[in-house]
Parts: C-alpha cells; structure tokens; sequence
C-alpha cells in the first residue's frame, strides 16, 4: 500500500480543484494515513468463506404492482390550471425576441 506523504495530499487536492492551506496539508496528511492503515487492517482479514454479498440487510422489493389505471381527462388536467387556450396550457413567455 503506497504511503501517504505530503506530495500525493498536494497531488490529490490539485486533482480536485481545491486550495490547501499548509496547516491543513499537515493534518490531512495524517488523517489519510490513518484511514489507509485501518484499510490496510481489513485486507488481512480472512474472508474466503464468506460468500460475496451486494448488502449485509436484508432486502425486500417495496416496489407495488403495476396496476392499469385511467389518466386524466383533458378537462381534468386543465381544471387548475392558471389559464387555457382551447386544450392547451397558456404560460407567460420565457424567450425574448431579439
């Protein structure tokens, strides 16, 4: 596992775009290098036995059944509407000429 030093902290923040101060540079150094050792420690573990899982909770489909349903009518769906042309919504123009 690559070490985690000043330069790939400077490296990694240039990647995002994000401007570091040497006070914090120092305390992200160790932070990283805390959560690597702790990555480090889970590949150890033996896990050969242990079938592959997408998820340790249980899951459930929430998904209802599809059920075919009436829409609305057009009057339905105008009924609230600010304002109407024939069968047409009538909005406030959003394009300007030029």
């Amino acid at each position: 596992m690559t070490a985690i030093d000043r330069s790939v902290v400077e490296h990694v923040a240039a990647l995002a775009r994000i401007g570091l101060t040497e006070e914090e540079i120092v305390r992200f150094t160790g932070q990283l290098a805390v959560v690597l050792d702790a990555v480090g420690k889970l590949a150890e573990v033996d896990t050969a036995s242990i079938e592959p899982t997408a998820s340790v909770l249980p899951l459930v489909n929430v998904m209802r059944e599809d059920v075919v349903r009436h829409g609305l009518s057009h009057e339905a769906a105008l009924a609230n509407a600010p304002s109407t042309d024939g069968e047409f919504f009538r909005v406030q123009a959003t394009l300007e000429e030029r």
